[in-house]
């Protein structure tokens, strides 16, 4: 079972995004980065589908050479190898890194003489939430894909998915070679040991130039989202704001 993980570095969820002052780039001075957490669960299930059915789990992106850091922290929680599409662009949109990955990935199936059973997509990114990679991908290479999915089950040939909704579950049945995109919550991923950052460390770093393309789209600006702002209301500087005190609480239902 050979099953390969697309993800992105972005910043880190609930950090202060601060734009340059052109408007044409986020200012990552300050800014730690992470992988969405949708794709730090499709790696973790990837390990758990390779521990099972004795397979093997490569990590793929597309990203700045610091991506490296991301990638290797996948090494550190089962990952077996890794490949970077390094890029200085700052920002490629869907299609172009839809066009990218799915040539990187014919190249790595066609060196190995063998597809990939399984591509696994976070859901969608943490930074720009577009939902279109994974399905772009998967359309790139001829194959079926179900995206939003709590579960996998690996069956004779074929993949059982499911997805949740708020009447209970659809499952979803596709024949291998398949892509799946996956929501958080399908797992709880793990935490690296001691022994997985150091085999992070060692592993060797596969870098292949990514197919340049373009959409024809520009980007004019960036723009950062009105301050919603805060309000404070002064109960009182005596003993009787007490009593006002009370009357909040109890409109909160907490007494």
């Amino acid at each position: 079972m050979r099953i390969l993980v697309c993800v992105k570095r972005v910043p880190a969820p609930g950090a202060k995004i601060v734009l340059t002052s052109d408007g044409q780039d986020i200012d990552s001075s300050l800014l730690g980065f992470t992988i969405s957490p949708h794709e730090e669960c499709a790696i973790e299930e990837a390990v758990q589908i390779a521990e099972r059915e004795t397979g093997s789990v490569t990590v793929l992106t597309l990203g700045p050479p610091e991506a490296e850091e991301q990638l290797r922290a996948a090494v550190s929680v089962g990952a077996d190898s890794i490949v970077l599409l390094p890029s200085a662009q700052p920002d490629w949109d869907p299609l172009p890194t839809a066009k990218a990955l799915a040539a990187a990935i014919q190249n790595l199936e066609s060196e190995s003489g063998a597809p990939f059973d399984l591509i696994l997509f976070g859901n969608e990114s943490a930074d720009s939430g577009g939902y279109q990679v994974g399905i772009r991908v998967a359309r790139h290479l001829k194959r079926p894909m179900v995206t939003g999915i709590k579960g996998i089950d690996l069956e004779e040939g074929s993949v059982s998915a499911r997805r949740e909704t708020p009447g209970g579950w659809e499952v979803y049945r596709l024949p291998l070679p398949a892509v799946v995109g996956v929501k958080e919550g399908i797992n709880l991923p793990r935490y690296p040991t001691l022994k997985g950052r150091m085999a992070a460390r060692k592993s060797s770093l596969t870098e292949m130039e990514p197919l340049v393309g373009s959409s024809g789209q520009s980007k004019v600006t960036l723009l950062s989202p009105p301050d919603a702002g805060t309000s404070v209301e002064i109960l009182g500087e005596s003993p009787e704001a007490a009593v006002r005190v009370v009357d909040i609480l109890e409109e909160l239902g907490l007494l």
